[in-house]
């Protein structure tokens, strides 16, 4: 039998190669974790989402999503990898110039909410994400110390930001908090007003009138005491004795975990300032950048 004229010659090697659009279907479902996202980035109906997810499920042999949040199993990481670094290959045409290794992803983030929120996490995304190069920088808000071509910019404060897009990643309560010692040696705090005559570290960052007002205690901003422009900074001050600090719950809590300082009150207030993800008009058309503002979002919740 001649070899043109053999059963099935060469289909199984051509069921191993996906149609291009269920691999840009399933790229663009991992990033987007929405079916009706997905559905309209690529110009079809929801239907045909599951459809071809489901087809590519059926030529691979495996399954890519373990559950409705369409997470990825380990095995839909490791190939959605694969399809990434295809599907960048084809987008790269002779003569043009060479792009070689991972995407480039740069980020300015303030200090405390680095170390306090972003990196016990970051291990998820650079897993996820393997493709990936993310490269840290430290943005210092009230001095508007950020860097120039960061792609993500993760800054805290009111939300009005004229000159970039942005999301709001997650608010905060803030309550006093002070070392162990420190309140032994000038407690108890069983009433705000406790807190008369006790040197108060101060951050222009979240000024105490916030909390003084919600507890209807008619004082001004205190004017003397030490000063930080960093909450971890004031942290450890507050850690060393120096004073009691007021913090965001979810910076403060490494320091609340290891027992360094202690919370005086129950009651929680909210800080009229939050952190936002923002970036300039165009960077989101990248799908690293839609890849990790996505995957912050969600894992800060």
């Amino acid at each position: 039998m001649d070899e043109d004229n053999r059963p099935n010659a060469g289909s199984n090697k051509a069921q191993r190669i996906p149609p291009i659009q269920c691999l840009l279907t399933f790229e663009a479902l991992a990033r987007l974790r929405s079916v009706t996202q997905a559905a309209e980035e690529l110009c079809v109906t929801p239907s045909a989402v599951s459809h071809r997810v489901r087809q590519l499920e059926q030529i691979i042999g495996t399954k890519l999503f373990g559950r409705a949040d369409f997470s990825l199993t380990t095995e839909g990481s490791e190939y959605l990898a694969h399809v990434r670094e295809g599907l960048d290959a084809l987008q790269k045409f002779p003569g043009a110039p060479g792009v070689s290794g991972k995407r480039k992803l740069k980020l300015a983030v303030t200090p405390t909410f680095a170390r306090s929120i972003l990196i016990p996490r970051l291990k998820q995304f650079t897993e996820a994400y393997p493709e990936i190069d993310l490269a840290l920088h430290v943005s210092i808000p009230l001095l508007d110390v950020i860097a120039e071509d960061a792609d993500l910019i993760v800054r805290f404060g009111p939300g009005r930001y004229a000159d970039l897009e942005h999301i709001k990643l997650a608010g905060d309560d803030v309550t006093p908090l002070a070392s162990p010692a420190f309140v032994r040696e000038h407690g108890p705090f069983d009433r705000p007003e406790d807190l008369e005559g006790v040197p108060l570290l101060r951050s222009p960052l979240e000024p105490w009138r916030t909390w003084f007002a919600a507890h209807n205690l008619d004082w001004p901003e205190p004017a003397e005491g030490s000063q930080f422009n960093d909450v971890g900074l004031m942290c450890d001050a507050a850690s060393a004795g120096m004073g009691v600090a007021l913090v965001r719950l979810k910076l403060g809590r490494p320091w609340l975990e290891a027992g360094s300082l202690v919370r005086l009150y129950d009651r929680n207030v909210t800080s009229p300032h939050a952190h936002y993800l923002c970036w300039r008009t165009g960077s989101m058309d990248r799908w690293e950048c839609s890849a990790f503002a996505e995957w912050l979002r969600k894992a800060i919740l």
